[in-house]
């Protein structure tokens, strides 16, 4: 039997420390900090029709998705986002895969899409006085002037505001009352555009059409959703009114484009070569037309 020390008055054994402490309340323990909530993932270009989603590397994705008459799942990416088809007896699991296996090239497709929606949201024309609008290349700002007839397009410095140095600021002045509406601003300058852009090719047709040895018997203004211009063999030629926003080289390129047209209807090499023998840096143009974006009138 193990010997147990006397405690003497006064004083507390081991044993009785043990006891003391046992019976002793204990302090509650600190609460630890709840872990951060995960971050959600950013949302990349959601599509308005979306009824699914997925998180691709990342970055979560609103798709529309539609059953389709077809053999595989399709994707498509466009102005609005990411569209999928898949014929009736595709599982949700084998979409859901197709996506993460195509998932590159998805992000890499949306990215550009939200890259071009941006440039177009910042191509939007505001149709009220002091906004601006592209013509041959450059700003040419809006003014309302009841005194003038139509529309008068002048340098001036003070149009708003101060011009930047050396850099003289081209106003429209249109002839409108104060309280004009949006629309009746939008179809003046409109009208205005078109009257420049039939002057300008008629101008740029004449110089190019003898340089070409080729005869213009008719120029019509076009409005076609997807084409700046278009030729016939009978002489026809149909330029895009739209085409006055850019610059001169550029509109030289899309005439001298059709133009050729009437000696080479193709684009074969010595469509090409008729090109270029006016417009030598045509390809420089052309990079110009496709890259820069047209304004949002609408």
């Amino acid at each position: 039997m193990p010997l147990r020390a006397t405690p003497q008055p006064g004083q507390l054994s081991l044993f009785d420390v043990e006891q003391a402490l046992a019976a002793a309340p204990r302090p509650e323990p600190e609460p630890r900090p709840a872990p951060p909530p995960e971050a959600a993932p950013p949302t990349l270009l959601r599509h308005p029709r979306a009824q699914r989603e997925i998180v691709l590397q990342g970055h979560r994705v609103g798709y529309e998705f539609r059953v389709a008459r077809r053999r595989s799942i399709g994707f498509s990416v466009g102005l609005e986002g990411l569209s999928v088809r898949a014929p009736r007896w595709v599982r949700r699991a084998d979409v859901d895969e197709a996506l993460l296996e195509r998932g590159d090239w998805i992000l890499a497709k949306l990215a550009e899409q939200q890259q071009r929606n941006q440039r177009l949201e910042a191509a939007r024309v505001l149709w009220r006085e002091g906004a601006s609008l592209p013509f041959l290349g450059e700003p040419v700002v809006m003014v309302i002037d009841p005194r003038v007839a139509g529309a008068v397009l002048q340098a001036d410095t003070h149009p708003g505001g101060p011009a930047l140095p050396g850099v003289p600021r081209r106003v429209l002045r249109v002839g409108l009352p104060h309280d004009a509406s949006a629309d009746q601003l939008r179809e003046a300058v409109q009208g205005w555009l078109q009257r420049q852009a039939r002057r300008v090719f008629e101008e740029r047709c004449a110089h190019f059409a003898p340089r070409l040895n080729v005869r213009v018997k008719r120029l019509s203004l076009s409005s076609a959703a997807t084409r700046w211009g278009s030729a016939s063999s009978d002489g026809a030629i149909w330029l895009h009114w739209r085409l006055i926003h850019f610059t001169l080289p550029v509109i030289d390129y899309v005439v001298a484009h059709e133009l050729a047209h009437l000696r080479e209807m193709n684009h074969s090499r010595a469509f090409w070569d008729v090109v270029r023998s006016v417009v030598p840096d045509f390809q420089r143009a052309r990079r110009l037309l496709d890259d820069q974006p047209v304004p949002v009138l609408d």
